[in-house]
């Protein structure tokens, strides 16, 4: 029997996505991930179906040791109890010898991995910076089509590098630990702005306390009101910075709530959930859903030419050519990269 084209492939693959079969689910993630022949096809395919089921997308970020990965696998089970179907991106290091993901965190979720109602999925980064693999919001897209209630994104705990995860989730957690640094000094980390949600996991820790207090000034900075969630000193009303003029928080604002677990031993899951249902409301109720899905898309778009243009100039050009007759002359200090680029660009431009 011949083999089959790859348009039939593409069709049969298609068709096990349609039905739920989770093997061809598998194999349109490797498809994606590894941007094989045919998986544009795939995701233009499946983009029809974004959206259908209200998925919500939430990206789990923060420094190295937070206990990220106990904390998804928390999440995990409280969603399930509630009958959600869950996906999990787990996006590891890269192994410098095989280009696959270092850590495995499907290991370390072991104990939901057998749920059938579980996906998950472990990713290199193979370089990407923002701690997202370069397609881990395609596979997303792929996850989405195909039924899941939420989609966990785990990012590489890599600090201030973060910062793709919030351009990928609608809600972005952050995750930090009583030692994630030295007192205000942590909270000048560029990661601090782009969560809608922190969390202070092993707070039965010293220093849980006084590390959630500077998280809530520090947000009441970002508010105009720098002392907005600290207590009142001895019956005396807590001084505010609000400009004059400047008014109170609205409801098209979102109050970041700092929240503390010991995910561990469960604790402080229900309230994590609570409130990350309460910003998905607030999204859809805003407005801002929609607004993030066109930015999103928009950007997805510029990427996606992109990385057709990068292809196909190192591909159907002669630039590759041109770089290894110059790479002498760069090695000799003769000529610059730079120069070399240009000379790229201008075989380019003229059609060569």
């Amino acid at each position: 029997m011949p083999p089959l084209s790859l348009d039939m492939r593409l069709d049969a693959l298609l068709d096990g996505l349609a039905r739920s079969d989770t093997a061809a689910l598998a194999r349109a993630i490797s498809l994606v991930e590894n941007q094989r022949e045919g998986f544009e096809r795939v995701l233009s395919a499946v983009h029809k179906r974004l959206g259908k089921r209200g998925t919500q997308r939430i990206g789990i970020t923060g420094p190295p040791g937070a206990g990220k990965s106990t904390l998804t696998e928390q999440l995990v089970r409280a969603y399930r109890e509630h009958g959600l179907k869950v996906a999990v991106i787990a996006v590891d290091p890269t192994s410098p010898f095989t280009g696959g993901a270092l850590l495995g965190d499907r290991i370390r979720m072991e104990s939901v991995s057998l749920d059938p109602g579980v996906f998950i999925r472990s990713m290199a980064t193979r370089g990407a910076q923002g701690g997202l693999a370069t397609t881990t919001e395609e596979v997303a897209d792929v996850l989405d089509a195909f039924g899941f209630d939420r989609i966990l994104i785990e990012t590489v705990g890599v600090g201030q590098t973060e910062l793709d995860v919030a351009a990928t989730a609608e809600t972005t957690v952050l995750v930090l630990v009583p030692e994630s640094g030295d007192g205000i000094q942590t909270l000048k980390a560029g990661v601090m702005e782009i969560a809608e949600l922190y969390v202070i996991n092993k707070s039965d820790r010293p220093g849980a306390d006084k590390l959630r207090q500077e998280i809530e000034v520090m947000l009441g900075i970002r508010k105009g009101n720098a002392f907005a969630h600290v207590p009142a000193h001895q019956g005396r009303p807590a001084p505010s910075n609000r400009p004059a003029g400047r008014q109170a928080v609205g409801p098209s604002d979102w109050e970041s709530p700092v929240l503390t677990t010991v995910a561990s031993k469960g604790e402080g899951i229900a309230d994590l959930v609570t409130a990350l249902d309460r910003h998905h409301d607030f999204l859809e109720r805003t407005g801002k859903f929609a607004e993030r899905r066109k930015r999103r898309l928009a950007a997805r778009t510029r990427a996606v030419v992109n990385r057709a243009i990068r292809q196909w100039v190192w591909d159907e050009t002669k630039a590759e050519e041109l770089v290894a007759r110059r790479l002498d002359d760069v090695s000799a200090g003769i000529r610059s990269p730079y120069d070399v680029a240009a000379e790229v660009l201008d075989q380019v431009r003229n059609g060569k």
